[in-house]
C-alpha cells in the first residue's frame, strides 16, 4: 500500500470535478506536478520495460530495476515495498522473510503495477499469465494472498483481451483457480451486490482494491465515469484508480480514454532518467 501522503476523502473528486468531460482534473497537487505518474505507474513501466527488453520474464532484472528505482528517492513508495527492496538481502529470499517476520504483506502494491505484465503474458494463455503475475508479485509481497489477486488481475485482463464479452462474469471460474486459502475473501468482493463500503479493510489492502476496481467498472459504462467511480471512494486513491484504470483500459480500449488524461501525462523514472 502506499505511504500515505495521497489518500483521498470518498466523494471528493466528483465535488471538485463534477461534469465529467470538462477537464482540468489533471492539475497536480501535494508535491506531484500536472499530469505527473506517481509509483503506481512507476513501478508498472519498470516491468514493461523488463520484458520488453528481457523478452519475457526474467525476475532477478525486475527486482534490480525495481531496486535501483527505489534507491533514487521516488516521491512515493509504498512502505513495504520500500522495505523489500532496501533491505540488502537476495531477491529470492528477501520478501518471504519480510512477511515472515511481519506477517502483513498483503498490500495492493503488487497488484498496482500489474497491468503491464497482464497484457504482455496475456497471449501466453491462462497458467502462464497467472504464473507471471504470481511470480512477479513475490518479488516484493511474502503473502500469499497478493499473488493470488495479481493473478486474478492478469486473468481478468487475458479474458478482456480475448474479447470474452462480460470478462466480469467469468469472476467466479477465475476464483476456482486461486488457492483455496484465499477464495472466500476474493469471492466476497467479487459478488455482485458488494459495495466497497462493506469492505473490512482499508482499500491498501489487495482484496478491497481489487474489489473496488470490480465494482467501478461495474458500477459504470465508460472508461471515464470508471475513473471517477473508483477515485470517489476515497483511501488509497492512485492505486484503486490505477488497478481500475487497467481493466477498464482493455475493456474498453485506448481511445476511450480522454485526451485530456493523457496529454498532459508524464511518467518520470528515478533512477534511469536522464
Amino acid at each position: 500500500m502506499g505511504s500515505g501522503d495521497k489518500r483521498g476523502p470518498q466523494g471528493a473528486f466528483s465535488a471538485r470535478f463534477p461534469a465529467p468531460g470538462a477537464g482540468g482534473e489533471m492539475c497536480g497537487g501535494g508535491g506531484w506536478d500536472p499530469g505527473e505518474a506517481t509509483d503506481d505507474t512507476q513501478m508498472a513501466v519498470l516491468v514493461a520495460e523488463s520484458v520488453l527488453e528481457r523478452g519475457g520474464l526474467n525476475l532477478p532484472d525486475i527486482f534490480a530495476r525495481f531496486q535501483r528505482w527505489a534507491t533514487s528517492e521516488p516521491k512515493d513508495i509504498g512502505l513495504q515495498t520500500e522495505d523489500v527492496l532496501t533491505d540488502g538481502m537476495p531477491w529470492v529470499l528477501v520478501a518471504a522473510i519480510h512477511f515472515q517476520v511481519n506477517q502483513r504483506a498483503a498490500g495492493n502494491g503488487s497488484l498496482m503495477r500489474a497491468s503491464t505484465p497482464a497484457v504482455y503474458f496475456a497471449a501466453a494463455g491462462q497458467e502462464a499469465t497467472m504464473d507471471a503475475a504470481r511470480r512477479i508479485a513475490a518479488l516484493t509481497h511474502g503473502d500469499p494472498a497478493a499473488w493470488e489477486g495479481t493473478a486474478i488481475f492478469h486473468e481478468l485482463i487475458r479474458l478482456t483481451l480475448e474479447g470474452h464479452t462480460d470478462p466480469l462474469n467469468a469472476l467466479g471460474d477465475i476464483a476456482a483457480l486461486v488457492h483455496p486459502d484465499h477464495r472466500v475473501r476474493y469471492a466476497t468482493v467479487f459478488a455482485p451486490d458488494w459495495h466497497p463500503d462493506q469492505a473490512t479493510e482499508f482499500n491498501g489492502a489487495v482484496w478491497p482494491c481489487l474489489g473496488s476496481a470490480v465494482w467501478a467498472l461495474r458500477a459504470t459504462t465508460t472508461f471515464e465515469d470508471a475513473i471517477r467511480a473508483a477515485i470517489d471512494l476515497g483511501g488509497d486513491t492512485d492505486t484503486v484508480a490505477a488497478v481500475t484504470g487497467g481493466l477498464a483500459g482493455a475493456y474498453y480500449g485506448l481511445d476511450a480514454i480522454p485526451a485530456h488524461w493523457t496529454a498532459p501525462l508524464h511518467i518520470p523514472l528515478p533512477g534511469f532518467d536522464g
